[in-house]
């Protein structure tokens, strides 16, 4: 490939073009890693310098082994790489930022391991807005999703971008929310940048590719490894003042989320919930060891020192629409612990008919959700 081919799209190539497919050869070196390449950049200040140095230079900063590699012709794969990142970076809206560049986000770049390239799709000035991070479960509770979405809107109303990685549950309901405030979102990808994964949140990728940002660590066509979620987390974290932890389980990758925010000096707060639900469980244990419990967003906005004038006008739209005629003696009678049936009609007599059709009218109209194991649990609104 000739040099003059990355003069192409100066204005889409987030970076000087020449350094293209330098940076993107030193990414794919074999052996070198985040620190081996720290070391080598503060010595000879670019990719393109490294590649031009010889092996007693290279060998004061790395292994034998690591400088062997560096000065290995560029292999076929890496070629292709490069030419279908200058491909990918054609279409408007699409950057890649190397870290030390201006432009890449500064909290994120002071993390102990920030990813060396950031693959933009979107906005991407919203990586350096005062954001926040909402993570939960994946098979989120229907007042998880509710609180996601109404959190992550009143925040987004109050100009906080709000962080999440694209999965089914929580983070998909974060980003809806979000995506109706000047704040916006940023999802934060364990693909490619080519790649959608789940296809199911293809539609809302594309929407948050217009209005919002996407960010990959990863290149061109990288799969969904199981390996690349846990890893993409600490991004989730770095690019936010803190991490909201909406519904999680025990042991869940939410709570390996909230701890490495932790580690890097963030704020975590967390949404109790029942005692009785499991997915309130990691939330709970959360906030035993130290993490600030939240009940509406105006919680986190003071926490953040972000002015809540906006909430307010938030606040006007409640998270679940009440229907009408709604039936509020069973709803009363719910409580907010799930409950069994039976339990419930000892509370409000009558027939175990007429009871299954109060359940229904409810459910029909969002303020009721069914549970594992039959029980049954209200949706409460208004949880700004």
């Amino acid at each position: 490939m000739q040099d003059t081919d990355l003069n192409r799209n100066i204005a889409s190539v987030s970076m000087p073009p020449a350094s293209l497919a330098a940076w993107l050869r030193l990414e794919r070196t074999h052996g070198i890693g985040p620190r081996a390449a720290a070391a080598l950049l503060a010595a000879f200040g670019s990719p393109e310098a490294i590649f031009r140095v010889d092996f007693c230079a290279l060998s004061k900063f790395v292994s034998p082994a690591q400088a062997d590699a560096l000065l290995q012709a560029v292999s076929p794969d890496t070629v292709r790489l490069i030419e279908a990142t200058q491909r990918w970076l054609d279409e408007p809206g699409r950057h890649l930022l190397a870290l030390g560049q201006p432009g890449y986000p500064e909290l994120l770049a002071n993390i102990h391991d920030p990813p060396m390239l950031l693959y933009i799709n979107g906005r991407m000035e919203l990586l350096n807005m005062p954001a926040l991070a909402i993570v939960g479960s994946r098979n989120a509770s229907v007042q998880g999703k509710a609180n996601a979405q109404a959190f992550a809107e009143a925040l987004s109303m109050a100009g906080v971008a709000i962080v999440s990685g694209l999965a089914l549950g929580v983070d998909a309901a974060a980003h809806e929310g979000a995506l109706r405030g000047p704040g916006s979102t940023v999802a934060v990808v364990g693909t490619g940048p080519d790649l959608v994964y789940p296809a199911r949140n293809r539609a809302l990728a594309a929407r948050i590719a217009q209005d919002g940002c996407i960010v990959s660590e990863y290149p061109i066509g990288m799969p969904p490894l199981p390996s690349n979620f846990p890893k993409r987390n600490r991004i989730i974290s770095g690019l936010a003042a803190g991490v909201l932890v909406v519904e999680a389980a025990a042991q869940s990758g939410s709570l390996i989320t909230a701890r490495q925010a932790a580690e890097q000096g963030r704020d975590v707060f967390a949404i109790p919930g029942s005692i009785h639900a499991a997915l309130s469980k990691g939330c709970h244990e959360l906030i035993r060891e130290g993490a600030k419990l939240v009940d509406t967003a105006q919680d986190v906005l003071e926490a953040m020192q972000v002015s809540p004038l906006v909430l307010t006008q938030a606040q006007a739209q409640p998270a679940v629409p009440a229907a009408q005629g709604s039936d509020d003696a069973l709803l009363a009678a719910l409580g907010h612990d799930p409950v069994e049936p039976d339990a419930l009609l000892a509370r409000v007599g009558g027939t175990p008919g007429e009871l299954g059709t109060r359940l229904l009218l409810l459910e029909l109209a969002g303020q009721l959700e069914r549970l594992p194991g039959g029980l049954v649990q209200r949706v409460a609104s208004g949880m700004r």
